[in-house]
């Protein structure tokens, strides 16, 4: 155990964010924390900081644990390079350091053969033993490493870091983070500032850290590639689902069904009782049972089921008719003075279009959506819209345009139409705004809350055209279920601007990636397949450099007889190693199915009625459902484990034929 949380007390005003919360976090552990938007996770995180004081309760550290806490946003860094700043998280090892030299200043001016020499140099000594423990000589390399991976290029390392945005000042405290290497690392919505290179980055780092790790996240992806376990906030109290969150988020669903049956069973006795009791009370002959009920009756400890959050289906209103042509770039260039965003570049988007916009930050994804959208021109070249082509155009800036001193829902029924109308509440609720926020003024909200109105506004517009700017940054995992729901069904056409793979893998069918200096490329399918291809196309470039190096074939002959030779090699290699692997994972995979099988057959026996009155045949399936549910876990964790090591197969084949 490195950090225990034991009896935590958190409370605003009436509202109880959690109570008598407790629970460890082992060495090298991988936790996510769920629950929606204002349940207290981000609070929870703080407090194990040290930056929050719970009302009650207590934070436990084991002796020498470091907690290091990336928060949500608010870092700015001015006055220091880059470089210097990011090696920083190595204060205590460059403290040592200047402790040798002045020791080491100190010593010359002593006599060799007395005490203090001594006492110096055995100092100086076991100062030196501590900074080789650590390999300083490795701390310059290792922080440019990490600087690489969170996207910084090499002529970043001198720039002053005020001359970075806020999402990079982000990657700046994330890399300081994983160069400290805490034993407890609490990353609060670590992707948000991240491109997708980035983000894979990011996902195999922080599989091989070697301390604990608590996440938030609302990147499903990254969380089920990640994590073992899954706290859940709901409603003031806590539960934990041992798995990965994909697990966690049928698992909640499972257990809320038959906590609502068990109610409804338990609910269907009570009746019967007090029946019997309001019956026979007055009957002398049947005093002592009457009494025997009553107290039967006061022993029965309540079930409580609290009531759900509505999640809401959403329907895009029905889009006009427009032509096959939906925009077109023809030899289109865009400068902001002397910095080139696009030049003589030619694309079209038909009717149909699901195309997902990536890229590192500024490389042109914003650029390019207002110039679909017709919001700007182009400084050369054409920008023609289809034929009946309407537009409804999402961005973060649109928040800035809501008028502050309107109600949330005014500023919405001043965006929908006659058709649309109807739909306001429905989606304000889909969007997490709920009761009495509906009626907050806009000039009070978050900018994340601005911005969710923002988008809802953008929705309730017909369009036979969307272009969304980042639309998941401030939703929980039920709103962004919602939109990728309501997209899935468009008929429209759309562009999306994201880094989140798990909401863009099923809905797009076409990847705009954008590389600043190049144009942009297009890609068929989805964003994982989209990362396959570039992975694949690095391998195979790397053996070809490799071959040419080391004097091979030259020319094109000679280039694609090693590129076909390498992929011989690569198939070969992996049918051999991972087929038994991929048997055992197949087989996983049935006994999950037959579990889960098992499971439902369970919760419908418990539905019946004359299942409910039996008490017997409830604890007895209960029992049974118990013990099919242990064993799912212990499939799905070796289920993630075993996909790990396939996965890890599969790099490691490719990274030895290069």
């Amino acid at each position: 155990m490195v950090l225990a949380v034991q009896n935590l007390r958190v409370q605003y005003g009436a509202r109880v964010l959690f109570n008598d919360l407790s629970f460890t976090i082992e060495d090298g552990e991988r936790i996510a924390l769920a629950g929606h938007n204002g349940a207290g996770k981000s609070t929870l995180m703080k407090c194990i900081a040290g930056l929050n004081e719970p009302d009650s309760g207590s934070i436990i550290h084991s002796k020498h644990c470091q907690v290091g806490y990336l928060p949500q946003e608010g870092i700015h860094v001015r006055g220091r390079k880059l470089v210097d700043e990011a090696m920083s998280a190595f204060a205590d090892l460059m403290d040592i350091q200047q402790r040798i030299d002045a020791l080491t200043q100190d010593m010359a001016g002593l006599d060799p053969r007395s005490a203090a020499y001594s006492e110096v140099l055995n100092e100086i000594g076991e100062l030196e033993l501590v900074l080789h423990a650590h390999d300083t000589a490795r701390l310059r390399p290792r922080t440019e490493s990490i600087l690489r991976g969170l996207g910084f290029k090499d002529r970043d390392f001198d720039r002053d870091c005020g001359e970075f945005s806020g999402g990079w000042q982000m990657r700046i405290a994330l890399a300081k983070l994983l160069l400290r290497e805490p034993e407890v690392l609490l990353l609060d919505e670590p992707t948000n500032h991240l491109d997708i290179q980035s983000q894979r980055w990011m996902e195999q780092y922080l599989r091989t850290y070697r301390g604990a790790i608590v996440i938030i996240s609302h990147d499903v992806a990254l969380l089920d590639s990640l994590v073992s376990r899954t706290i859940a906030f709901y409603h003031g109290r806590a539960e934990e689902y041992a798995g990965n969150f994909s697990y966690f988020l049928k698992e909640s669903e499972l257990r809320k069904e038959i906590l609502l049956r068990q109610k409804k069973a338990q609910d269907r006795e009570i009746a019967k009782t007090k029946e019997f009791i309001d019956r026979f009370r007055y009957k002398a002959t049947k005093a002592s049972l009457v009494q025997s009920r009553i107290k039967q009756l006061e022993k029965v400890e309540l079930i409580e089921v609290e009531e759900d959050d509505a999640v809401m289906d959403f329907h895009f209103p029905t889009p006009p008719a427009g032509g096959h042509s939906v925009v077109k770039l023809e030899k289109v260039s865009k400068n902001y003075g002397p910095i080139s965003i696009l030049d003589n570049f030619d694309f079209e988007i038909v009717k149909g279009d699901r195309i997902a916009i990536v890229g590192v930050n500024g490389a042109g994804k914003s650029t390019f959506s207002r110039l679909v959208s017709g919001g700007e021109e182009p400084t050369a070249g054409r920008v023609t819209m289809g034929h009946h082509t309407r537009i409804a155009f999402f961005s973060q800036t649109h928040a800035d345009d809501l008028n502050p001193d309107k109600t949330v829902l005014e500023c919405v029924e001043a965006a929908a139409t006659r058709e649309s109308a109807p739909m306001v509440r429905n989606l304000l609720g889909c969007f997490l705004f709920r009761g009495d926020d509906v009626h907050k003024s806009v000039g009070v909200l978050s900018g994340g809350e601005r911005s969710r109105v923002a988008l809802v506004c953008m929705l309730l517009h017909p369009a036979n055209f969307l272009i969304l700017d980042e639309p998941t940054n401030h939703l929980d995992i039920q709103s962004q279920q919602v939109l990728q729901k309501a997209l899935a069904e468009y008929p429209g056409s759309y562009c999306i601007v994201s880094h989140n793979r798990s909401f863009l893998d099923p809905i797009v069918t076409k990847v705009l990636e954008f590389v600043p200096g190049e144009k942009p490329r297009l890609y068929i399918g989805n964003v994982s397949d989209y990362l396959e291809k570039v992975e694949r196309d690095q391998a195979l470039g790397a053996a070809a450099r490799s071959a040419a190096a080391g004097g091979t074939e030259q020319g094109g002959g000679g280039d694609r007889k090693a590129r076909r030779r390498m992929e011989a090699e690569i198939r070969q290699k992996k049918t051999r190693l991972l087929r038994p692997l991929q048997e055992k994972l197949e087989g996983l995979e049935a006994e999950i199915s037959r579990l889960e099988t098992e499971k439902t057959d369970i919760t419908t026996r418990l539905e019946q009625p004359e299942t409910a009155a039996d008490t017997d045949a409830v604890m007895e399936l209960t029992m049974r459902f118990q013990q099919a549910d242990r064993q799912l876990e212990a499939c799905f964790s070796q289920w993630a484990e075993l996909s790990e090591e396939i996965e890890e197969t599969e790099a490691r084949i490719e990274a030895e034929t290069v």
